[in-house]
């Protein structure tokens, strides 16, 4: 048995429920490889099915409901923050918002599943004022969904994984270096394609300041507003039009061509 599966058995559900919460406290720790162990571990004996999907749905919600009171508290600020972490945060607003106008609340029953998505599905939840009742039902059922898919997938396949566990035992540091060095690299291509990215726009920017000296001067400024539908009217600029990123392609003969365009994101 490697190391890994020592290790929690050793140390139980405390394990799986710090390192989930983790997780969906928006921190890069997959939680999929330890459901797994688990998983493989409860067919052995060395954990039960209960207190893993219990401890784990557990973890879940106490992110998901900080995240959700945030999310009514603090609106589009948490949001920023949340893809300022991201690698890609371009999209990952845009297509959680997608997710929840296709959707709706449903969304949460699969948002864990979506590498980047997790973590943003419940302040979306809370800066959208769904309801404490539906939030809870429904991120519950997507935290037991997420939490027994994935145990039950290294239940089912516990043989193999010891197997992997092995190959994984004799290749030793040289394995956990090279996959490092693999994530290190992919790391940094992400990280200079969006720096390289926002070379290429920072010419086009301007402050809020700027477009407000030109509205104050009465200059002909069509600002589109392209966050998506959930974003409150509250928050949008006087004036602006809004047209959701997704729907550009569309509606691009709403955008005159006599005027100076401002674009306007979360």
């Amino acid at each position: 048995m490697n190391e890994t599966a020592q290790f929690v058995i050793r140390h139980g559900y405390a394990v799986l429920f710090f390192w989930i919460l983790a997780e969906q406290g928006a921190l890069p720790v997959p939680s999929m490889p330890l459901l797994l162990v688990c998983g493989a571990l409860a067919k052995a004996g060395y954990l039960s099915a209960a207190p893993i999907l219990f401890f784990g749905v557990l973890a879940c919600l106490i992110a998901d409901c900080a995240w959700f009171l945030l999310g009514r508290s603090r609106g589009a600020k948490i949001l920023g923050f949340l893809c300022r972490l991201a690698l890609e945060p371009d999209s990952c607003v845009r297509q959680t918002e997608n997710g929840f106008v296709r959707y709706g609340v449903r969304f949460l029953l699969i948002a864990k599943f979506i590498p980047g998505m997790n973590a943003l599905a419940a302040p979306l939840a809370g800066s959208a004022r769904v309801g404490w009742g539906q939030f809870l039902l429904f991120d519950s059922l997507g935290a037991a969904i997420f939490v027994s898919s994935w145990a039950t997938v290294g239940y089912l396949f516990s043989g193999q994984l010891e197997a992997v566990g092995d190959v994984v035992g004799r290749a030793g540091f040289r394995l956990f270096l090279s996959i490092l060095a693999m994530i290190g690299l992919w790391i940094g291509l992400k990280y200079f394609q969006r720096r390289r990215f926002l070379k290429k726009i920072s010419i086009g920017r301007m402050s809020v300041e700027e477009l407000q000296r030109m509205l104050d001067a009465g200059e002909q400024v069509m600002v589109i507003d392209v966050r998506g539908r959930l974003s409150g009217e509250d928050s949008m600029i006087p004036g602006a039009v809004r047209i959701p990123l997704s729907e550009l392609p569309t509606r691009y003969k709403e955008i005159p061509r006599d005027r100076d365009v401002v674009l306007f994101c979360t």
